[in-house]
C-alpha cells in the first residue's frame, strides 16, 4: 500500500483529552490543563478502509489499548494548544511510518580491495603469532 491516511481524513474520530501536566511551568502547571492525549480507536473508525485498519493494526500492535486504540500525548510546552498541535504532528509521522514502504535490502558482496586488505592484516597478524614462539637454542 503506497498511500497514507492524512490526519485531515480522519480529524474527526480523534478524541482529544487535556489533563494537567508534569512538565515545565512551574506554579503554573498546578492549575492548567496543558497534558495533551490523543486518542484514535483503529477497529472503530468508519472512515478507514479494512485493508488500511490492518496495516495500522499489524503496525502498532504493540502500543494499541485492549479496545484497539492508539494514544498520543504531548506535555512538553507549557501551552495546551501547543502540546495539541505536537500530539497531532507526532500521530501524522506515526501514520505516514505505518504506511511507509520499506527498502529492499540489496545483497552486496566485499569488494577485490577490501579482500585483500583482509588477507594483507591476517598475514601481518599469523607472522607476529609465529614470531612469539619457543627459541631453540
Amino acid at each position: 500500500m503506497t498511500h497514507r491516511i492524512s490526519i485531515h481524513r480522519i480529524k474527526a474520530e480523534i478524541q482529544v483529552k487535556t489533563s494537567r501536566s508534569s512538565g515545565p511551568g512551574g506554579q503554573h502547571v498546578n492549575k492548567t490543563e496543558s497534558r495533551v492525549q490523543l486518542i484514535f480507536n483503529i477497529r472503530e473508525s468508519a472512515i478507514l478502509e479494512d485493508q488500511e485498519k490492518e496495516t495500522l493494526l499489524a503496525f502498532f500492535k504493540s502500543q494499541l489499548t485492549n479496545e484497539g486504540a492508539i494514544i498520543v500525548a504531548c506535555e512538553s510546552n507549557r501551552s495546551q494548544l501547543k502540546n495539541k498541535e505536537a500530539a497531532f504532528k507526532k500521530l501524522d509521522r506515526m501514520l505516514a511510518k505505518a504506511f511507509a514502504k520499506k527498502k529492499k535490502r540489496k545483497p552486496t558482496s566485499p569488494s577485490k580491495a577490501a579482500k585483500q586488505k583482509r588477507l594483507k592484516s591476517k598475514k601481518i597478524q599469523s607472522e607476529k603469532k609465529q614470531q612469539r614462539g619457543k627459541i631453540d637454542f
